[in-house]
């Protein structure tokens, strides 16, 4: 009897903790709602055209996934971060709106699974609410296992941007790596009838910048028509080690200028169709030896001579404010003086990339579970040390809770600080708040 009166009084203490939490929470989602709903109206979206020949094709398989922006909110080169709906004063109030928890959750990408606890998720239901409502994150990511045909994936990004506005949070990016050649999940998915893209390679070898640019379009036209608005592509890697491996045919080749050219070109034809694009990987994987995703991937070359190939598109990219910058787990030995990966490094992100190149975007890093970064660091460690080193959104921690929790710990022992948190809040929201 004495245990089970225990036991009826922590579930009480329990549910009138929860009533309070669940109280504060709808306070704080009413203001945010009116504060979106007054963003929105005032850069309301009128409808887009219909597509080309490969909307229509998978158009014809399912229901649109939604309403496409109108062409204002583009995410067209060098406009992004002085629009009326991204001012920084609704941003501002935005953020002075959010709870610590809610801060913490935007600053992750994850896939399905990780949000949901599920094994394999192919659809947005009770459970993905559910998961939302506690954990806000920024984006999902979908591999394979998440595709089944352009109806399933079209209803499912919808719907989960559905569930998303339900709960009166941000639009999510919807992301997938979709580069072309061997890294396309959707176009090699045998459940897709879709255009095959040549490698990188195959483009850089012809030199034909047009071909960069129908490259990006084409995929871009899909990705939009099936309620994906984050692409994880082009590599915008100089190709300098004839060894590497890792993105020998990601890569437009060993020329720095052919591929700023090209990088850029592709970049275009994603964001005609509404998509932002994200290069990768910098600081360069093509000078690297070795592989990231297992082990630790390295090049002993200094910022001088990284400056004279690698650094190039880069350099080019943010000179055209590219809202997105992909940190590849790459080791610098000889800049930083240990084996510490440039997407946890205070001097390559916050030294190099932000101050000495004056990047102003969104940067995200490489996925953080791969061996480079998840052999090496506890999840809440690389979190807090992507976010230290200047990341703006950690890209599939290898446990997300872990992670999430981490950052909460850090900000409340002092370690990392909410102004730097809003920081990163600040970039992504000047972005979010051009997605439809």
């Amino acid at each position: 009897m004495t245990t089970r009166k225990h036991s009826r009084k922590k579930r009480n203490q329990k549910g009138i903790k929860w009533f309070y939490i669940t109280a504060a929470g709808l306070v704080s989602a009413v203001i945010l709602a009116a504060i979106l709903f007054k963003i929105r109206a005032d850069s309301a979206d009128s409808q887009r055209p219909a597509g080309t020949s490969v909307s229509q094709k998978i158009a014809g398989s399912g229901d649109r996934a939604g309403d496409s922006p109108n062409e204002e909110n583009r995410p067209d080169k060098g406009n992004q971060w002085n629009k009326t709906n991204t001012d920084n004063t609704n941003i501002r109030t935005i953020i002075s709106q959010m709870s610590l928890e809610q801060k913490a959750a935007q600053l992750f990408i994850i896939t399905p699974e990780a949000l949901t606890g599920f094994q394999t998720v192919t659809q947005a239901g009770d459970a993905t609410y559910k998961a939302l409502q506690e954990y806000p994150v920024a984006g999902l990511i979908y591999f394979p296992q998440n595709l089944q045909n352009p109806k399933q994936l079209k209803t499912m990004t919808a719907r989960t941007q559905e569930l998303a506005a339900g709960l009166t949070q941000l639009p999510l990016f919807l992301s997938i790596d979709e580069e072309g050649g061997k890294v396309a999940r959707i176009a090699n998915h045998e459940g897709f009838d879709l255009p095959k893209v040549d490698t990188m390679a195959e483009i850089g070898k012809s030199r034909d910048i047009s071909r960069a640019y129908e490259a990006g379009s084409v995929i871009g036209e899909y990705l939009e028509e099936l309620g994906i608005n984050l692409d994880f592509a082009p590599d915008a890697d100089v190709l300098t080690n004839p060894d590497n491996t890792v993105v020998l045919d990601r890569s437009f080749g060993s020329d720095p200028v052919l591929v700023t050219q090209m990088t850029k070109a592709y970049m275009k034809g994603l964001e005609e169709h509404h998509v932002y694009g994200t290069p990768k990987h910098f600081p360069g994987h093509g000078a690297t030896q070795g592989d990231s995703h297992k082990g630790f991937a390295y090049t002993y070359k200094t910022w001088d001579e990284l400056e004279q190939a690698e650094l190039v598109p880069f350099a080019g990219l943010i000179q055209d404010n590219t809202p997105f910058i992909m940190a590849g787990h790459i080791s610098l030995p000889r800049i930083t003086g240990d084996d510490t990966p440039s997407s946890l490094s205070p001097q390559v992100l916050t030294g190099y990339l932000r101050e000495t190149m004056g990047y102003k975007g969104i940067i995200i890093t490489d996925a953080l579970n791969m061996g480079a970064v998840q052999d090496n660091y506890p999840p809440d460690q690389a979190a807090v040390m992507a976010l230290q080193a200047g990341a703006d959104l950690l890209l599939m921690p290898a446990d997300f809770r872990e992670a999430y929790g981490g950052v909460l710990d850090a900000v409340k022992t002092g370690e990392l600080t909410e102004e730097r948190i809003d920081q990163s809040l600040t970039r992504i929201l000047s972005v979010k708040l051009t997605l439809p």
